[in-house]
């Protein structure tokens, strides 16, 4: 199979025919039909996350069908659309395991981190860490969904119950983050980059009541903010921008030092927390959510072999939405 592989930290992907491995049991192999890019895997090629071994294949927002299985007991069946996730297995029997953090696994195994991803044409994962696909999603259309929107999801439930959400950066978990907070009746406030003014018009059109620059002044105190763009310059503007009582969340696997800044920004019962991976809990609660309340994911498509650009036009802030690999060419 044809896959795009990381061969060097700091230097682009490299198209490869590779020979995909045997699955192990209770493992399914997806023909892989489209696979999410994400900021994760840019940081996998700068070297400020490490994976595994290299050479490696990345990428972690998966949709395929089923086309061989070794998990007789699982669900999915030869033919079934699934989507694999960033979290592609956990022990089940340390602490955080058995307390329904297995976000916190410590031998947690992630998919394009601690094996070969989906930037390929063919990909293998635990089942029970595969999900079902909504039919109202199209698969080019559902691969953000596998992290911009579990990820999203998690944060967007960690923020707790704001009347005013805030969200920094607004690229591909936030566009679908919006989405949800606007079903529940919750305004929104976008802030980008400051001359990102295409990413303003953008949250403005799916339901911002304003959007503006990052280190504006929010109009109105905010109940929560998220951060999706990984600087740490952001998290003293944004615990600036919440009132008393609100929270703050560090949504990325990997952020810029946070500078110093006064204890009067956090006091007053604020909270600065961050998120680490997701739970299956937490996708069977997105999913259910999504199919209740649809979203529609913005995409600009890629073939396989265009890895490279695509994520330097994420890496240069010029995707609106997210782009998504097209891998079954």
């Amino acid at each position: 199979m044809w896959a795009m592989r990381i061969e060097g930290i700091g230097q682009p992907l490299v198209l490869r025919q590779v020979q995909r491995r045997d699955p192990g049991e209770g493992e399914i192999v997806l023909r892989v039909e489209a696979c999410g890019v994400c900021r994760t895997d840019l940081h996998l090629i700068d070297g400020d996350l490490a994976p595994a071994t290299l050479p490696i294949t990345p990428g972690h927002e998966i949709v395929g069908r089923v086309i061989e299985t070794r998990a007789p007991q699982a669900p999915h069946r030869v033919g079934d659309r699934v989507g694999i996730p960033w979290l592609a297995w956990t022990c089940g029997t340390c602490a955080d395991c058995r307390a329904g953090r297995e976000n916190l696994c410590a031998r947690a195994r992630f998919s394009g981190f601690s094996g070969d991803g989906g930037f390929a044409q063919e990909a293998i994962v635990d089942a029970r860490f595969a999900f079902s696909i909504p039919d109202l999603y199209g698969s080019v259309e559902a691969a953000p969904l596998l992290c911009a929107g579990l990820i999203g999801y998690r944060s967007y439930r960690m923020s707790g119950d704001p009347s005013r959400l805030g969200l920094y950066g607004f690229g591909a978990a936030a566009h679908i983050v919006i989405q949800m907070a606007r079903a529940e009746g919750r305004e929104v406030y976008a802030f980008t980059r400051p001359e990102d003014t295409e990413s303003q018009a953008f949250a403005r059109e799916l339901g911002a009541v304003w959007a503006g620059s990052s280190t504006d002044s929010s109009p109105e105190p905010l109940d929560a903010a998220i951060l999706y763009a990984p600087l740490g310059e952001l998290v003293p503007l944004a615990l600036a921008a919440v009132r008393p009582g609100g929270t703050v969340v560090c949504a990325g696997i990997h952020m810029s030092d946070i500078p110093s800044f006064p204890y009067a920004l956090l006091w007053g019962e604020r909270r600065l927390i961050s998120v680490a991976n997701l739970t299956r809990a937490d996708g069977l609660g997105f999913f259910e959510f999504i199919t209740r309340n649809p979203v529609t994911t913005h995409v600009t498509p890629f073939e396989l072999r265009d890895a490279n650009r695509a994520l330097d036009c994420l890496r240069n802030g010029a995707i609106q939405g997210a782009a998504v690999l097209v891998c079954d060419g």
